[in-house]
């Protein structure tokens, strides 16, 4: 069975960066696309960033596209998420999420998804 753990989360000034890291366990991480979301107060999860299980396509949603990348390393089963130029609108819990094994391309609606790590809270704040 999938687990998805995140970590690294924190508190950062604005402007500053900071990198979550998302370990992958209980599969081979090769056969999964993987996303990032976030949670702030609200209805919404709102998908962040997603790469393929190729890692030949990234996409990103539009308010944080030129600011964060997403980038895996399947050798050490591990997906990050780098965020530069932080905001306080930013600030949220973290997600780290995977869908159905094989399943083909990149998405950032959260309903193509099956698995979900536990998250890590994010806040932008001088």
């Amino acid at each position: 069975q999938v687990q998805l753990v995140e970590s690294w989360g924190g508190l950062v000034q604005p402007g500053g960066s900071l990198t979550l890291s998302c370990a992958f366990s209980g599969s081979t991480l090769p056969a999964y696309a993987l996303g990032w979301f976030r949670h702030a107060p609200g209805p919404v999860r709102e998908g962040v960033a997603c790469v393929t299980n190729t890692n030949f396509w990234r996409d990103y949603g539009p308010s944080v596209k030129g600011r964060f990348t997403i980038s895996r390393d399947n050798g050490k089963n591990t997906v990050f998420l780098q965020m530069n130029n932080l905001k306080p609108e930013d600030s949220a819990v973290y997600y780290c999420a995977a869908p159905p094994p094989f399943k083909l391309g990149c998405f950032l609606n959260a309903d193509d998804y099956n698995t979900w790590g536990q998250g890590a809270q994010v806040t932008v704040s001088s």
